[in-house]
């Protein structure tokens, strides 16, 4: 038999901070392009983010059913995961003209380094199935 104390959270290994170059587009002062930082998270903030891009949705008069929006659910992983930079900042809101970090995002990257960035943040927290998978899993 196993040592159960392995599982303890003490135990536990850490969740890592991993450097990520989203774009060649944002360089520091030497110009060398700046990495983002990710990390994973538990999947209790995983169904908080679920449930935060899930609205009840009427089928028929009286009866309603949970339905996730997968764009919103994929944003708001992905903001999760972020470390740096902070997408939470209003100065940097302000100077995409925007509010809110998903709307952040979609402002900042192209359409390419956005699909980059879900999909790293996708390996982070331990998916194994690529996107159309996730958002497949999460419509059901």
């Amino acid at each position: 038999m196993s040592d159960l104390s392995a599982f303890y959270a003490q135990n536990a290994g850490t969740v890592t901070i991993e450097d990520f170059v989203v774009s060649t587009r944002f360089k520091d002062k030497d110009g060398s392009p700046l990495a983002w930082q990710l990390c994973g998270m538990t999947e209790a903030q995983n169904e908080e983010i679920r449930a935060a891009a899930t609205k009840r949705v009427q089928v028929k008069k009286g009866v309603t059913v949970p339905e996730t929006n997968p764009n919103e659910y994929m944003a708001k992983l992905v903001v999760a995961s972020v470390a740096f930079p902070n997408l939470k900042d209003a100065s940097l809101q302000e100077s995409y003209g925007v509010r809110g970090a998903e709307d952040l995002l979609r402002k900042m990257l192209l359409p390419g380094e956005y699909s980059s960035l879900a999909e790293k943040v996708q390996q982070i927290n331990g998916f194994d199935k690529d996107m159309n998978e996730l958002v497949d899993e999460v419509k059901n």
